[in-house]
């Protein structure tokens, strides 16, 4: 509810709050470029981010002279004591401060479900290790904060929808803040409010004028190399290949998974999850259950897991004891530890798919209206079924809703049960 709430909020106020901030390249009344988005000359600031909005005033030059050096001390707002940092007057390109300068602090946007947070994660510890030291904080929602529990060394990570979270946020500096929503205009409007020396972020629905480094936002990528191009400004460069496993399960989360396996007495398994965030992307509960039955028949055990809005069709797909229906027990951390263990997972465009693939298991997965080359899992040891309708897919630009309500999810139970054989076949026992 609160996501949807979000996505109205967006769509009413977004263009008109886009529209009302000032560009993050900016002239003064004098048409001279502004020092630096450190905001270093009160003289050259723009409400709400000149005096009394959070920057300490410094002596004014008279006018902003190329070569002029200036020091601006940012409070460090409840981390430590200030820091001084120097900047050079010369406008750099963009008017960016100076990158000899080393952040020491990152702020990093990521509203949105599970899987967008699960291929962000290889991009953070990208970003950890380019900046040793560094303290990176998170912006997430309710719904996909805990993914960030599976990358280790983050600062603290703040909810989007928390009224007080926004406002502790707010109250923190940041060098460096980066915006990875492709679409919505919000985090774009915030990540302008946090003040941050320099802010990146995807150039779509015209937030790139709110960063001082707006980037293309290609549509052909991987959606985890997508994210990678975000820190190209900064020189940290994608990895040559997507190497799996890049997830790490916090601690007492695999004891979880070994009680709610106690059943099977250490029966290797298929995991199957038959939810899905959208109608389009569901496949429908009698084909996961004739892909049961087909597993059932060769000898291998099944186990259904999902959230609480996937026990009805864990309960039906297990009936007569075709399987362990896990759905709606522990939480995504356990889930995530039951997915570990999982020889295959079978799922749809989902965010369990990601977090299976990002723990190195093989996944056979059911596309629709997304598309298989921005977002399924990449590598032989994972299979995905595109639709073959002459429509899809049809959600390149975001989600979309179907008008003419197609079967968009028509991948054969039994070509799908012979997928998992294959790569059940595959794989190795640990």
């Amino acid at each position: 509810m609160k996501a949807i709430l979000l996505k109205r909020l967006d769509a009413a106020v977004g263009p008109t709050l886009i529209r009302l901030l000032p560009k993050s390249s900016l002239k003064n009344s004098g048409g001279t470029r502004l020092c630096s988005p450190a905001k270093v000359c009160c003289a050259c600031l723009p409400l709400p981010f000149g005096r009394g909005a959070g920057v300490r005033a410094v002596p004014q030059p008279k006018s902003c002279l190329r070569g002029v050096s200036l020091t601006l001390s940012l409070p460090q707002r409840g981390r430590g004591p200030e820091v001084p940092r120097n900047f050079t007057n010369n406008p750099p390109k963009r008017g960016l401060p100076d990158s000899s300068i080393s952040p020491r602090s990152f702020l990093v946007i990521r509203p949105g479900g599970i899987g967008d947070a699960v291929l962000l994660i290889p991009a953070l510890t990208a970003l950890q290790k380019a900046f040793p030291g560094c303290r990176i904080d998170v912006l997430a929602e309710s719904r996909n904060a805990a993914a960030f529990l599976m990358c280790p060394g983050l600062n603290r990570v703040y909810r989007y929808d928390s009224l007080s979270d926004l406002a502790a946020l707010l109250r923190t500096s940041f060098d460096v803040v980066v915006d990875t929503e492709q679409w919505y205009r919000l985090s774009a409007v915030i990540a302008r409010l946090v003040g941050a020396l320099r802010s990146i972020g995807f150039s779509t629905n015209d937030r790139g004028r709110l960063f001082t480094d707006p980037v293309p936002y290609p549509l052909q990528d991987y959606e985890l190399i997508s994210f990678f191009k975000l820190l190209a400004p900064l020189e940290v460069q994608p990895p040559k290949e997507s190497a799996a496993p890049f997830l790490q399960l916090p601690a007492g989360a695999k004891e979880g998974a070994r009680r709610l396996l106690a059943p099977l007495a250490g029966k290797e398994f298929v995991a199957i999850f038959p939810g899905a965030s959208v109608p389009e992307k569901q496949w429908g509960r009698e084909n996961f259950r004739q892909v049961a039955e087909s597993l059932t028949a060769a000898g291998i055990a099944v186990v259904v897991v999902g959230a609480d809005d996937a026990r009805a069709s864990g309960d039906f797909i297990a009936r007569g004891g075709l399987a362990l229906n896990l759905a709606g027990k522990g939480g995504l951390m356990e889930s995530a530890a039951v997915l570990a263990e999982a020889r295959v997972l079978l799922s749809g465009d989902s965010g369990l798919l990601h977090i299976a693939a990002g723990l190195g298991t093989a996944t056979v997965s059911l596309f629709g209206p997304s598309d298989t080359a921005k977002w399924a899992p990449k590598g032989e040891r994972h299979t995905a079924f595109s639709s073959s309708l002459s429509c899809a897919p049809c959600s390149r630009y975001g989600t979309v809703r179907c008008g003419t309500g197609a079967r968009c999810l028509d991948a054969a139970p039994s070509e799908v049960t012979e997928a998992l054989l294959k790569l059940w076949e595959d794989q190795v026992s640990p």
